[in-house]
């Protein structure tokens, strides 16, 4: 069976657009693939975090994994700090991959700005250690959005590379999976910006610990414009915040977004808005409630995380001793 690797960032609580456009991808594809499904706080480490934030929403993160469906059982959930083969392959990619491909990462200039010189050596080096979390498992298949592309594009070349370098057909090339109607959702105050957990607005995403009078009030407040919903498709392109919302209706009922647009052609937003908010809360309310629930036995979550990660060593730490047999390492 395919591997599938994928992670996500415990830098705040998850949201609307990490739950259509990742998580509950992820958990669909559990029938079909094997997979191990990481957080990765040493990639959140990279800007500063405050200590005690991390460690809570670490937890934040994998109990709103494990209550949108993530299996763990079945599957493998961890946390990529708890698995020090990361690392090691990092640095020995740090070694194979060239600066110059590090310098056409779009994502180091955008967060590092007009201050390169001030960012960490981490936030540039970061690509590698993403490259290591996908071949230290031989994953075949990556879920990736569109601003991740790059990165995986890396992780390919620099297996290559090191299957070049030392004459050996050792690394697959793993292959991107860019899944579901609504992989990219948007500001609910910018249909034109990406939903974001660094947003200063908390009313520009809808959070999965959002109750249902929350989700109500910030799809109500949700930006739109004057006009009624469109009548075409092909209006969406200049109505930003009208295609936000209806691509965020057509992910939550498992429709399209042409079926969203012929359903709600010339209604009137107020309520376009209601029957979204009503939907909102019948998809997100069981995950938020079940959220709840592991978050009240943080021990119950620090457990399944360490067995996962148990369960991560036992596959990675055989691929390791390999490659460090290949690049020459005595082995302790």
């Amino acid at each position: 069976m395919n591997r599938i690797f994928s992670g996500v960032q415990p830098t705040g609580n998850l949201h609307l657009g990490n739950y259509l456009g990742a998580v509950r991808n992820w958990v669909r594809l559990q029938n079909d693939y094997e997979c191990i499904f990481c957080i990765v706080d040493m990639h959140a480490i990279t800007l500063w975090q405050e200590p005690a934030e991390l460690k809570a929403h670490t937890r934040e993160v994998a109990a709103a994994m494990l209550a949108a469906g993530v299996d763990a059982k079945k599957h493998i959930l961890f946390v990529q700090s708890q698995n020090h083969d990361h690392a090691q392959l990092a640095w020995i990619f740090n070694c194979v991959a060239r600066i110059g491909w590090l310098n056409r990462m779009t994502q180091f200039k955008d967060k590092a700005g007009k201050h390169r010189e001030n960012a960490s050596v981490g936030l540039f080096a970061y690509p590698n250690l993403m490259s290591a979390d996908i071949l230290a498992y031989k994953a075949t298949h990556v879920p990736v959005g569109e601003d991740q592309k790059q990165h995986l594009e890396l992780a390919r070349d620099t297996a290559q590379k090191f299957n070049g370098d030392y004459g050996v057909e050792f690394f697959p090339l793993p292959e991107p999976l860019i899944l579901g109607a609504a992989s990219r959702v948007m500001s609910l105050r910018d249909g034109q910006k990406k939903m974001s957990k660094s947003d200063e607005s908390d009313y520009s995403r809808i959070n999965m610990t959002d109750d249902a009078a929350t989700i109500e009030l910030k799809l109500r407040k949700a930006k739109t414009d004057p006009l009624p919903l469109p009548e075409t498709a092909a209006e969406l392109a200049q109505r930003p915040e009208a295609a936000n919302l209806l691509g965020i209706w057509a992910a939550l009922s498992d429709s399209t977004l042409e079926a969203a647009v012929a359903r709600f052609a010339g209604q009137p937003f107020s309520a376009f808005k209601k029957e979204l908010a009503d939907l909102a809360v019948a998809v997100l309310a069981p995950i938020n409630a079940e959220m709840k629930r592991y978050l009240a036995d943080p021990a119950e979550i620090d457990a399944i995380l360490r067995d996962g990660a148990s369960r991560a060593r036992a596959i990675s730490s055989p691929i390791i001793a390999q490659i460090e047999d290949i690049v020459g390492f005595l082995r302790a």
